[in-house]
């Protein structure tokens, strides 16, 4: 006989480059708000911003590229050119993202959206899936400090009333995975714009199409499951 794979409390998600493949929205955006003021801004510099919360994200590319302005304005600016990009164009979610998420509804894994995007471009996401998707939101316009502290994971953990550290969380960046490690949750990352260096307690895996009941079950018990085996040049 065998065992029944152990369940979650809760599985904890981030959004941009996790479920939906909306960086290229992001850095498009970055390239169109810095160059209508007056400045450049190149693709690598916007790699690094991946995954980070939007004020310090504005905060550097002010810096970087000498622009005036307060980074709540630019943040502003952002935010509003990245929903008008996925109004235009689409949400495209990532290969095997809806059929977690329905994976994990039909299992009764409560989801959390954890994201550094504010609650402006969640709702495309939100509005996007069936009801009940998502159990609650914790957007970056909702803490106080963005990843990667560990306040956004723990903030979703405490709403949903489990213990972070039988949750299973799930990025794609290296700020974002830092995170939710540093909160206490079995973390996975499945790399998508930047990479994501292998460290204890992480996984990384290729695609989320990998991900099922039984490889969640042997990752939140403890087994560091690594599929990434080389990083891009």
């Amino acid at each position: 006989m065998t065992s029944s794979p152990s369940l979650p409390a809760a599985v904890l998600l981030d959004m941009d480059g996790t479920l939906v493949d909306t960086e290229p929205y992001w850095l498009a955006t970055e390239h169109e708000v810095v160059e209508r003021h007056g400045s450049t801004w190149s693709h690598e510099q916007g790699l690094k911003l991946v995954g980070q919360d939007l004020r310090t994200a504005a905060r550097i590319i002010l810096d970087e590229t000498g622009l005036a302005g307060e980074p709540d304005d630019l943040v502003a600016e952002l935010v509003a050119g990245v929903v008008e990009r996925m109004r235009r164009e689409g949400t495209p979610w990532r290969p095997g993202a809806q059929a977690f998420l329905a994976l994990m509804a039909g299992a009764g894994v409560p989801c959390a959206l954890v994201t550094m995007s504010y609650a402006e471009v969640t709702t495309a996401v939100v509005e996007g899936s069936p009801a009940g998707t998502f159990a609650t939101v914790v957007s970056g316009d909702q803490v106080t400090h963005g990843k990667p502290h560990p306040e956004p994971y723990l903030t979703a953990a405490s709403r949903l009333g489990v213990d972070v550290r039988r949750c299973v969380a799930i990025e794609d960046s290296p700020v974002g995975a830092s995170s939710a490690l540093a909160a206490g949750a079995r973390t996975i990352a499945v790399p998508l714009m930047v990479d994501v260096a292998a460290r204890p307690g992480l996984s990384r895996l290729r695609s989320l199409e990998r991900l099922d009941l039984d490889l969640l079950g042997r990752i939140l018990d403890g087994e560091d499951v690594d599929e990434v085996v080389a990083t891009r040049a």
